[in-house]
């Protein structure tokens, strides 16, 4: 059983059970089953029960006893029409759901009077019994997509601020890379020239000038190697807990990973290190774009080198295509063939591979 409605909900339901037992009784009722207790009182007290058995949801047998007695006794219609709405949308689409219509059927359809007119009885058990539960299974269905529809863009707001850190990143190391090309190269030849003339200076004064650009020079590429360390720390940076901090982010946005090492784990260069989380992190975006599978991430410490795998399972549907490049691949074929590695990326079983070879080296 699953229980789908609000406080709300059930609370009007529990009130429109207590007002309906209240109305008078129905002309079937006037039969073999009449007690000696006023109508009114009679009403107050099946109503009273029947609100009680509505709160008790989804322990719905109080409510099936109550409904049988306040039908037989009165003909109370509402409890009837309550019942079989929340028999079927507690009970959705199952076999008790068809046991419960087949059994409300036939207490709708029972000749309690003496002279029972069938068309009316037919009439009720559609009206009282099947509608009712048609209309359960229809909003059951309508918030089950809901919650669905909810549950996809909770997905895809993760998948988001998961590219959109991922990109972030990206960007402050290419930033860095850019700017050490530029801005340390000019600075170490500064530094050069300055130890040439310091060395090559005729005077005195000439070579203590050029000892203090050359001081200064190297503490200005110390303090820049400081600062781009700053500017590179970001879940990019190729660490083991750094790829660690990848995988939980690609769980947060649901996606089921895990990761196996093999082999003597040990240090790697930082250009490996950055070479292998680059490697994951293109597989995991595909496997976000393309398959959310259930995926394993496998790291092999290899006597002279290490090898990435990243391999996803078939995916048991085929998700929305996501808008991409489609270079990914072809840049790290490009970055581990420059470290004289090799890569391969292809369909394996259903699923997809993604293998990166590096030796250890290149660095």
């Amino acid at each position: 059983m699953t229980e789908n409605r609000g406080t709300a909900t059930t609370a009007i339901l529990a009130a429109l059970a207590f007002g309906g037992s209240l109305l008078p009784a129905g002309a079937r009722s006037v039969s073999y089953f009449q007690l000696p207790v006023p109508d009114l009182l009679q009403g107050v007290a099946l109503g009273l029960l029947a609100a009680a058995a509505v709160l008790l949801n989804p322990r719905l047998w109080p409510l099936f006893v109550l409904t049988v007695v306040a039908w037989l006794l009165r003909s109370t219609w509402p409890v009837l029409m309550i019942t079989s709405y929340l028999t079927a949308s507690t009970y959705h689409r199952s076999p008790k759901l068809i046991g419960y219509g087949v059994a409300a059927t036939a207490l709708a359809l029972a000749p309690i009077t003496p002279s029972p007119d069938l068309p009316s009885m037919i009439g009720g058990a559609g009206l009282f019994v099947w509608l009712p539960i048609a209309l359960g299974l229809w909003l059951d269905d309508r918030r089950q997509l809901l919650a669905g529809l909810r549950e996809r863009a909770a997905q895809l707001e993760r998948e988001q601020a998961v590219r959109a850190g991922q990109a972030r990143a990206e960007e402050r190391a290419r930033i860095a890379r850019d700017m050490h090309d530029v801005v340390a190269h000019r600075v170490s030849l500064m530094v050069l020239h300055a130890g040439a003339l310091e060395m090559n200076a005729k005077d005195d004064y000439t070579a203590g000038e050029a000892e203090l650009i050359r001081i200064t020079g190297k503490d200005a590429l110390a303090q820049l190697r400081q600062v781009l360390g700053v500017l590179k720390s970001s879940p990019v940076d190729g660490s083991p807990g750094d790829l660690d901090r990848l995988l939980d982010h690609t769980r947060s946005a649901g996606v089921q990973v895990s990761r196996r090492d093999e082999g003597q784990p040990r240090e790697l260069s930082p250009i490996i290190a950055s070479t292998v989380f680059r490697v994951v992190q293109e597989a995991l975006t595909n496997v976000h774009k393309h398959a959310q599978a259930p995926t394993t991430v496998v790291l092999r410490y290899l006597p002279d080198a290490v090898e990435v795998e990243v391999v996803n399972e078939r995916p048991a549907r085929t998700p929305d295509p996501l808008p991409g490049s489609g270079m990914g691949l072809v840049g790290l074929r490009e970055r581990v063939e420059l470290l004289g590695g090799g890569f391969s990326a292809g369909p394996r079983d259903g699923g997809f591979t993604v293998t990166a070879h590096l030796p250890e080296e290149a660095e």
